[in-house]
């Protein structure tokens, strides 16, 4: 099983020098992916609830950088030439998705290859509503927005007409590599989110995961697979776990689990990121039984 990070881009973490230190210490200490979600808005007194918590509240204070993710990971490319990396995730219904498509494109091409596409339809109405979207039929949107995109990918010149977005016979370049197929991996705890990983994606991504649960929600999704048609192994698995320690990975394997998300805040000292980054890596990946 392999072993990703998800700690760019909050934060310390947002900081130039210590993503830099981060993503080549990653990269040499064996972490096979990095991870950068997002958020463009975050508000004082959230109405909303967020999913990923028992309490309903993101931990993330509202006023602290969090940089866009492709962004991010467009830094993080630069500065290596192996790790993977991955959006978790990028609120999808949020954004114009051929501006998306376009973006995406670009950084698997930059990275020669290593991107991966992670989306979520979001959680948050007031950050839908700072930026003109409605809330409401956000994964229809979500659904719709990937099928437009996979167009711009495969086709040139592409068109598609939908309820949220239509173009005719535009050409978007760059495609990605190889051959216009860029992973994409849907991110969300729900069933909801377990169905669109199925017959959208190629992957799952559960977050904030206690690790009694995993197996439960794998069920679900090896459920879907065989509802409609599709080969369980065909899907990269990825969770971050609540609760997590070195102990539950054998459980996580043979539940289906093909890759363990470490969720973490680098330190301040850029300094001190590549130690950090190796303990780490000596507890999730080359640890001793």
């Amino acid at each position: 099983m392999r072993v990703g990070l998800h700690a760019l881009g909050i934060g310390d973490g947002a900081r130039p020098e210590v993503i830099e230190a981060m993503a080549t210490a990653a990269e040499l200490h064996g972490f096979a992916r990095l991870w950068c979600g997002e958020h463009v808005v975050l508000v004082d007194a959230p109405i909303s609830r967020y999913p990923y918590s028992a309490d309903g509240r993101i931990a993330v204070p509202a006023d602290a950088d969090w940089l866009d993710p492709l962004l991010a990971l467009s830094f993080a490319a630069a500065v290596t030439s192996r790790i993977e990396l991955a959006t978790g995730m990028l609120l999808l219904p949020e954004h114009n998705p051929v501006v998306v498509a376009k973006q995406a494109a670009t950084l698997d091409v930059l990275s020669a290859g290593r991107f991966t596409l992670g989306v979520g339809v979001g959680w948050s109405a007031e950050e839908f509503a700072a930026l003109g979207v409605p809330f409401a039929k956000r994964g229809r949107r979500t659904e719709e927005y990937l099928a437009a995109m996979r167009t711009l990918w495969t086709e040139d010149p592409a068109s598609f007409a939908g309820e949220f977005t239509r173009f005719d016979a535009i050409r978007v370049n760059p495609k990605p590599l190889p051959g216009g197929r860029l992973p994409v991996v849907v991110g969300g705890n729900s069933d909801a989110a377990l169905r669109r990983a199925v017959t959208l994606a190629d992957g799952w991504y559960g977050f904030n995961i206690p690790a009694a649960d995993v197996r439960s929600r794998v069920a679900i999704l090896a459920d879907e697979c065989a509802r409609h048609g599709r080969a369980f192994d065909e899907l990269t698995v990825a969770v971050a776990l609540s609760d997590g320690t070195p102990e539950h990975l054998p459980a996580l394997a043979s539940a289906g689990v093909t890759e363990l998300v470490v969720v973490g805040a680098p330190p301040p000292a850029p300094d001190t990121v590549a130690t950090w980054v190796a303990e780490l890596a000596r507890t999730w990946i080359h640890r001793k039984d």
